[in-house]
């Protein structure tokens, strides 16, 4: 059976609304500290309030659209000997899905251990088929906080993070899902535009780590042993980058603060695409002193969404932002689902977080954080390409926006919070 995603959506309101109230807090911060980003103190400063240090001898490539994504999620399962560990937000119907759930499933019956992860809210479009091609070639199939009366506690707690792991040596991280609708190359309507990367070398064990947290918690399994956890693992490349965690019941402030960090301590530009930007006060206030300071600071946001309140909602922040000189656009080419962040040309993240409460106070999120400044230029260049398929908006063209537009706007302040 395939459950569409409208309901999906409703599903996901028909639970959460019941618990609004007082359930997407997270620690406030109220000053931040005068770092400069590139100079060694801030990396020290965000693996202090993270608690993932920044490891060298990394190579890390830049993964675009389904057109990349895809066949290299494949080639990291097919050159599985020992072990796969793959845990996904979105599993639904589509060539890519079905490929990689055959994929699973020939690596199962070649021996390799393999660990798929679906989130309960996520995967309710996985059909049924695609998962008996993993389960009954012996691959195991678990689901993620199953949506329950018994749990309603955890029910508006999903685990966001897709991570892709081949043997403990070599991973996948970023905000693409798994369906046809992200296939192509994301120029084309009704499709997503998305970014993921490819990993080797020592911070994999990171990536790793994040994904044993997460089958810890769904069956009781500690994962562990040189099948998955390899060491020490061989430099591969010259970045250095981190793995960036966050859950509510682990510290949900580490994402948000690393956030904060990076955009207070840029001195040139900041690029930031996001498809749900929904920041808060401090955030926002952060954005607007660093755009004051003569930092080009510029947001790339979708066009077209799935969600449409979200869109409207996000819309009603963008008067203080534009009155700051922050530029801001929208991807007009396809569905824009990315998840990037770059500053200075030196520091960049890829990964599952969206600008919003939801990610950083209720679902558990990963991002890869990358020092280098050739991953850096790679994304940059990935940037401005995207603004020439984008639409710029304007101060006076988001003062002049429709009453309907306002009208969606008030109604999305009750559940704001949950967004």
């Amino acid at each position: 059976m395939t459950i569409g995603p409208a309901l999906r959506q409703a599903v996901a309101a028909a639970l959460v609304v019941p618990m609004l109230a007082g359930c997407a807090n997270h620690t406030p911060v109220l000053q931040l500290p005068a770092l400069e980003m590139g100079h060694p103190t801030f990396a020290a400063t965000v693996a202090a309030y993270t608690g993932s240090p920044v490891v060298g001898g990394n190579r890390v490539e830049v993964l675009l659209n389904g057109d990349e994504i895809f066949p290299a999620k494949l080639r990291a399962i097919r050159s599985a000997r020992r072990t796969i560990n793959y845990a996904q937000y979105v599993f639904e119907e589509g060539k890519p899905a079905q490929e990689v759930a055959q994929a699973l499933a020939e690596r199962c019956r070649a021996g390799v251990t393999v660990n798929v992860l679906l989130d309960a809210l996520g995967a309710l479009a996985l059909p049924t088929e695609y998962r008996d091609i993993m389960t009954n070639a012996g691959c195991r199939v678990e689901i993620f906080r199953p949506l329950s009366p018994f749990a309603i506690d955890k029910v508006n707690n999903r685990n966001h993070r897709r991570i892709l792991v081949a043997d403990g040596r070599m991973g996948i991280t970023g905000g693409s899902g798994t369906s046809g609708k992200w296939g192509g190359d994301g120029k084309t309507q009704d499709h997503w535009r998305d970014t993921d990367v490819w990993i080797e070398g020592p911070v994999v064990e990171q990536l790793q780590g994040a994904f044993a947290e997460n089958w810890l918690e769904a069956t009781g399994i500690a994962l562990g042993g040189r099948d998955y956890f390899p060491a020490p693992l061989e430099a591969k490349g010259h970045a250095s980058a981190q793995a960036v965690r966050s859950s509510p019941a682990g510290g949900s402030a580490a994402m948000y603060t690393m956030f904060l960090l990076a955009m207070a301590s840029a001195r040139r530009s900041i690029y930031i695409t996001n498809p749900y930007f929904l920041p808060d006060d401090k955030m926002v206030e952060t954005l607007v002193r660093t755009a004051r300071n003569r930092v080009r600071v510029v947001l790339l946001l979708p066009g077209a969404i799935d969600h449409n309140i979200v869109k409207q909602a996000s819309r009603a922040e963008l008067g203080r932002l534009l009155e700051a000189g922050v530029e801001v656009y929208e991807y007009r080419a396809a569905l824009l689902h990315a998840k990037t962040m770059v500053v200075d040309s030196r520091w960049a993240t890829v990964g599952s977080t969206n600008l919003d409460r939801r990610s950083f106070a209720l679902n558990d999120e990963i991002n890869l954080v990358v020092y280098d400044e050739a991953i850096a230029h790679r994304l940059e260049r990935i940037f401005e390409a995207d603004l020439a398929r984008s639409r710029r908006i304007t101060y006076e063209g988001w003062r002049n926006r429709s009453m309907m537009s306002r009208f969606l706007e008030f109604l999305a302040l009750p559940v704001r919070d949950q967004m």
